[in-house]
C-alpha cells in the first residue's frame, strides 16, 4: 500500500488498508494517523497524579492542624505512581513507541515501586518523630470515620466513642512529645 510521510517526517498510510495495516484508528475511509505522545508530557501527566494521590491520603484528616508530612505516605505515593506508570505505558504502548525508551521506563518503574513498596513496610526510614508525625492523621482519620458514621447499634456507638476518646488523646500525646524531641 502506498504511504505518505508528512512534514515532521512520520508516515501514514493513504488509504484504509495501509492505515489498518499500520495499526492506525480510522473513521470510514478517511485515515487518522495515531497521535505519538510526548514521553515528557508523560511524565509530567504521573509525576502529577503522584503528587495527587498523596495529597488525597490527607483529605479525611478531621482537622487541618492534624496535617502532617509522612514518610510513609510519601512512599505509598510513590510505589502506587510507579504501579500506575506501568500500568499506563502498557495501555499506550501506541503512543509511545520508543522502544528501548519504554523498557527503561517500566524497570525503572519496577524499581521504585519495589524500593517504595519495601521502604513503607519495613519503616525503614521511620524514626521517633516520624513515626508520630504519620500516626497523627492515621488517627485523625479514625476520628473523622467515628464521628461521621451513622452508627444504629449501641455497642458500635460505644467503640466509636471509646476510638474518640482514645485517638483524642494519643494525638494530644504525640503533639506533646513532637514538640519536646523537636526541641532537643
Amino acid at each position: 500500500m502506498p504511504h505518505a510521510t508528512d512534514a515532521s517526517g512520520h508516515r501514514h498510510a493513504d488509504s484504509y488498508e495501509g492505515a489498518h495495516d499500520m495499526g492506525h484508528d480510522m473513521e470510514q475511509s478517511h485515515a487518522t494517523p495515531m497521535v505519538h505522545g510526548s514521553y515528557r508530557r508523560f511524565a509530567a501527566m504521573l509525576l502529577t497524579s503522584t503528587a495527587v494521590m498523596l495529597g488525597l491520603m490527607y483529605s479525611m484528616v478531621y482537622r487541618v492542624e492534624h496535617l502532617r508530612w509522612s514518610q510513609t505516605r510519601f512512599w505509598m505515593a510513590l510505589f502506587m505512581g510507579a504501579a500506575m506508570t506501568i500500568i499506563m505505558l502498557a495501555y499506550m504502548l501506541g503512543m509511545y513507541t520508543n522502544t528501548r525508551r519504554n523498557a527503561m521506563i517500566f524497570g525503572g518503574a519496577a524499581l521504585v515501586f519495589v524500593g517504595g513498596l519495601f521502604l513503607a513496610r519495613s519503616q525503614r526510614t521511620v524514626g521517633d518523630v516520624a513515626w508520630m508525625k504519620a500516626m497523627i492523621p492515621h488517627h485523625s482519620i479514625a476520628l473523622t470515620t467515628s464521628n461521621n458514621a451513622q452508627l444504629a447499634d449501641p455497642r458500635v456507638q460505644r467503640l466509636a466513642q471509646q476510638i474518640i476518646e482514645s485517638q483524642t488523646r494519643e494525638i494530644a500525646e504525640m503533639e506533646a512529645l513532637i514538640t519536646e524531641l523537636e526541641r532537643r
